[in-house]
């Protein structure tokens, strides 16, 4: 039989903003992003995304965020007195907790010297860096815009600022790369001090570039061997794995993917920006996402047209995304995170749940449920346990 939703609170609350041009469409990306032919319209922009969070704010009234994350896209091609003022509008229209992580994305190819020290002057305290690699030939070949030297410039200039508390995204098994560059790569990272690196494997996206016209890519035996040997030396480098492709300093993990992989809430502004929110008054979880294209955003935000779609989860879709979410961190979870943050009782999740148990996905203390080793291997397999089911009833 499968239960109803029952809330008594709701979870933590994040606040998502896409803001969606980038320079170059990169051929391994399937995100919300378009190139920027022309003057990017940053104030009519800005306006727009406060517009949008005005017409959110309804459903999240009296709700504290936690976080919030400027994704995109390249969000560092906005200046910082967009970015500013952005971050003002936010704050004048929701309660930031005090000591909230505000995180901008941005890429070494779109930084000017100095950038960062306006970007934190205007309130970013966090930066997500996408280096990709240090390799010359390796960026050409995934279409980046960026040398090595531009990609060490930006995490040096991060320092200069202050902004130690920074992210860097890497990739492996690029095209053609051997293991040694891909452990180069992960010294070279290393090297520049993040407080946060982000390794994870290329994959090919359906409606990409590179889904049409595919590059050779390592075999898997290849690619098995670099996250094994890369994970050793993040670990010898004084990082924590936290989850399958982040990895931190003690205390610097993201804050705003945890709100996800903790299936919180978080609302979702911009072009394509989606968003999950809880309504414990109404007993139920609804996700609601932005339309696509930036110029119909920009002429549609303010009215019910902006929304690409809206759909409200069933207590199955609930479990599977709980367990999409929460298998993917190193901590684990307990059934007491399930019904907080589902509203559904903990029973609910023991079929699938002792069937993981059984392959020896998942392994279970008194305080913790925790993907094994061999879970996380196979991810997928242990996930297709929790998919809903044709029929419940």
């Amino acid at each position: 039989m499968t239960p109803m939703f029952h809330f008594t609170s709701t979870p933590p609350l994040a606040l998502y903003i896409h803001i969606p041009w980038c320079v170059r469409k990169c051929p391994y990306c399937d995100f919300n992003s378009h190139e920027a032919k022309s003057g990017l319209p940053e104030r009519e922009y800005v306006a727009a995304l406060l517009r949008d969070l005005e017409q959110e704010l309804p459903a999240v009234w009296g709700r504290v965020v936690d976080t919030v994350f400027i994704g995109g896209g390249t969000p560092s091609l906005f200046s910082p007195e967009s970015i500013d003022a952005l971050l003002a509008g936010v704050r004048a229209r929701v309660t930031l907790k005090p000591d909230a992580e505000i995180t901008l994305e941005a890429n070494p190819g779109t930084l000017e010297q100095g950038r960062f020290a306006e970007f934190r002057a205007a309130g970013i305290n966090r930066l997500s860096i996408g280096v990709q690699s240090f390799r010359d030939d390796a960026l050409e070949r995934i279409g980046r815009i960026h040398d090595r030297r531009a990609a060490i410039r930006a995490a040096e200039a991060a320092h200069d600022a202050g902004l130690d508390n920074f992210n860097l995204d890497l990739m492996f098994g690029l095209p053609d790369q051997t293991l040694g560059q891909a452990l180069e790569d992960l010294r070279t990272a290393v090297a520049l001090e993040p407080a946060h690196l982000s390794w994870y494997q290329l994959t090919i996206e359906p409606n990409t570039w590179f889904a049409h016209h595919p590059p050779l890519l390592p075999d898997d035996d290849a690619l098995w061997e670099m996250q094994e040997q890369g994970q050793v030396q993040l670990a010898q480098a004084g990082y924590t794995q936290y989850e399958i492709s982040a990895y931190a300093r003690d205390g610097r993990q993201c804050r705003h993917n945890l709100h996800y992989w903790r299936f919180h809430d978080y609302l979702g502004i911009g072009a394509g920006a989606h968003g999950k929110i809880t309504d414990a008054q109404a007993q139920r979880i609804r996700r609601r996402w932005k339309q696509k294209h930036p110029q119909r955003y920009l002429e549609q935000v303010g009215s019910e047209a902006v929304l690409g779609g809206v759909s409200e989860l069933t207590p199955a879709d609930a479990r599977f995304d709980f367990a999409l979410n929460l298998f993917r961190l190193h901590e684990g979870t307990d059934r007491a995170a399930f019904t907080a943050t589902t509203g559904l009782p903990p029973d609910y999740l023991q079929a699938p749940l002792e069937r993981a148990l059984e392959l020896g996905l998942l392994e279970e203390s008194r305080e913790r449920i925790q993907t094994t080793e061999q879970g996380r291997r196979f991810l997928n397999d242990l996930l297709a346990l929790f998919l809903p089911e044709e029929k419940e009833t």
